[in-house]
């Protein structure tokens, strides 16, 4: 396990050359056939006064075996928990001395940033092809990794989301004003960025790394979900795909962290970045067209 300490967060999203951006976003690597070779999935785990539950999501992700023999990078961003987050995730480390997990990064905020500048920290640091958000609180089952690849292997994809509104997977029922609430942000986000998702908000996305990490992203608590859904539509020729999966959502009680101000933050972030937006990528206004696999 690697363990960096406040890393330079900051320094995302890398710097590029506009002269040569066509060579700086890479088609994806191929196998024979035209497929998609991935060799690496970056799972971030962002993590705030999550002891109770974080050993359990990192055994699950323990147990998820990816299809094509894909390695697990788990890299988990400590937002400064004040609970025994730390020591639980150290305890878990190394105690477990058959995890099929093939590199860990632990990383530590020495301050509180919010969810979105720890998953800013853990884009930076990830190695891998591909690149996902796991939250910490059980919501998002592991499991469901492989579905959200498939796109990725059989399509060719950019990006995948998994939409909690669509398909037959199990949904845990909460609240009516939150579900009504989650759909308005789609439609007002989805008329800004001419997309036509049904989960704006959810937080499985999977990204393709080589053009997340270049992507200019501002915001550090929960507004990074419209803000990186704004982003990527303005990529030209990114291709993105959306696919059913569960959901085990939290209530107050259990931990949900997110409220109402994030509500109104979420729609404050679709109109700055769906109207006012002139910064896709640092010292750039503009990205070429992504550069596809051959098929």
């Amino acid at each position: 396990m690697s363990t960096i300490k406040d890393p330079l967060y900051q320094q995302t999203p890398l710097h590029i050359n506009e002269e040569n951006i066509e060579t700086q976003i890479p088609a994806a690597n191929t196998q024979a056939g035209g497929n998609v070779a991935i060799n690496r999935l970056s799972i971030i785990i962002p993590a705030y006064n999550e002891e109770k539950t974080i050993s359990l999501i990192l055994d699950r992700i323990n147990e998820v075996k990816l299809i094509r023999n894909i390695e697990k990078e788990v890299i988990i961003v400590n937002d400064c928990s004040t609970d025994n987050t730390e020591t639980v995730i150290q305890n878990y480390i190394s105690c477990n001395t058959n995890l099929t997990i093939n590199y860990f990064k632990y990383i530590k905020h020495d301050v509180n940033q919010g969810k979105g500048a720890a998953i800013h920290t853990g884009i930076a640091q990830a190695t891998g092809d591909y690149l996902l958000v796991q939250d910490a609180d059980l919501e998002y089952d592991p499991g469901e990794y492989n579905t959200l690849l498939k796109p990725i292997l059989l399509a060719s994809a950019d990006v995948v989301y998994g939409s909690r509104f669509m398909g037959g997977n199990p949904h845990r029922i909460l609240f009516f004003w939150h579900s009504i609430g989650n759909r308005v942000l789609t439609f007002l986000s989805n008329m800004f960025s001419n997309l036509n998702l049904t989960d704006m908000e959810t937080g499985y996305k999977l990204f393709r790394t080589a053009i997340i990490q270049r992507i200019y992203l501002h915001e550090k608590r929960f507004g990074f979900e419209p803000e990186v859904t704004q982003k990527i539509s303005m990529v030209p020729g990114i291709k993105i795909y959306e696919v059913g999966i569960s959901y085990y959502g939290r209530t107050f009680a259990e931990g949900k962290k997110i409220g109402w101000r994030d509500g109104f933050r979420a729609i404050y972030c679709i109109l700055k970045f769906g109207l006012f937006n002139n910064k896709l990528i640092a010292e750039s206004k503009k990205m070429a067209p992504v550069q596809q696999a051959a098929s």
